[in-house]
């Protein structure tokens, strides 16, 4: 048995997302929750002839602890979304309220989840659901993540596209680390298997485009959104692995953790100089398992890499001033 709850189930990421896990036939249990629309959601979602039950729960009545009650994994989407204009910053403080609510329910109702963090900015966003854990003692480092698995999706996708002649983007497997906004997210395409064969102009404006990758979205989307679809498929991507290792298989991903929590993340924290970063790390049955090393790096990666822990150290201080305050 298992049961997934997620929380911002009727935004636009959540909504979608739900939908992947009902199709998905991976869960028995699905909890939707939101301040709106979810009790319909789920009712629509239950036409659909898979075996997972379904239940919208709004914040009246404990709704929110309904929701994650028995919980074996917990997904949080909730917040506002970016607009024109708005920066990842912009969301926090509006953000880091809401994900420091949920996680205090969490920690009270559902400990032993697997949390998995969406919502903007995840490089301030996930320390604030840690500090929250930690105020109730209930904080395991191996059981908390910040989906970064969208950096890797367009990692490959971009790359693919500068290459032409329909090459399938599923071919190419580039490690991103770092965070998840703009030049925290470091595509290594330096270990890209199989070699990503472009000139060095080429190569700097996939990268650019890994890294700004969602600001393309809310221009196009003119203001009526951000990502959204290709983060909802991104996040279930990340969410089958989490089933996968639970039912005893070994699996490798990205994520942005609480490197000294981990097997393996002190000696990369003391090496980087910051303890939240993005690494690939292996799942198991409780969570991660191994944070593995970055491993060699060309000039350039490691000039952006130097860039990258620089604005990585001013999100996460920001996420800890938040819940110090």
């Amino acid at each position: 048995m298992v049961k997934i709850a997620l929380l911002g189930a009727a935004g636009q990421i959540g909504t979608p997302l739900s939908l992947l896990c009902k199709a998905s036939d991976l869960f028995d249990e699905i909890a939707l929750y939101d301040v709106v629309h979810v009790p319909g959601i789920a009712t629509d979602l239950m036409h659909i002839d898979t075996r997972a039950s379904v239940t919208g729960h709004l914040p009246d009545d404990s709704g929110l602890r309904k929701a994650i009650s028995g919980a074996d994994i917990v997904v949080v989407t909730a917040g506002i979304a970016r607009k024109p204009g708005m920066t990842r910053d912009d969301l926090f403080k509006t953000n880091a309220s809401i994900i420091r609510d949920l996680f205090t329910e969490v920690a009270a109702t559902c400990p032993n989840a697997v949390c998995c963090v969406v919502t903007n900015p995840v490089n301030s966003t996930v320390p604030v659901a840690a500090e929250a854990l930690k105020k109730a003692g209930v904080f395991e480092p191996t059981r908390l993540f910040g989906i970064t698995t969208l950096d890797v999706v367009r990692a490959s996708t971009f790359a693919a596209h500068a290459l032409g002649g329909n090459i399938d983007p599923k071919g190419f497997k580039v490690p991103v680390i770092g965070g998840h906004s703009g030049a925290t997210i470091l595509p290594l395409y330096s270990q890209a298997q199989p070699p990503v064969d472009l000139d060095k102009e080429t190569l700097a404006g996939v990268i650019h485009r890994v890294q700004f990758g969602g600001d393309e979205i809310v221009r196009s989307k003119q203001g009526a959104g951000s990502a959204t679809t290709c983060m909802a498929y991104a996040g279930f991507r990340f969410v089958k692995a989490i089933v996968a290792s639970m039912n005893g298989d070994s699996v490798t991903e990205e994520a942005y953790v609480y490197l000294p929590g981990i097997s393996g993340g002190q000696e990369i924290a003391n090496e980087l100089g910051v303890d939240y970063f993005a690494v690939k790390v292996t799942l198991g049955g409780t969570g991660a398992t191994q944070a593995l090393p970055i491993g060699r790096i060309s000039e350039n990666e490691s000039k952006l890499l130097d860039v990258a822990i620089k604005d990585l150290k001013a999100n996460i201080a920001t996420g800890l001033e938040f819940m110090s305050a």
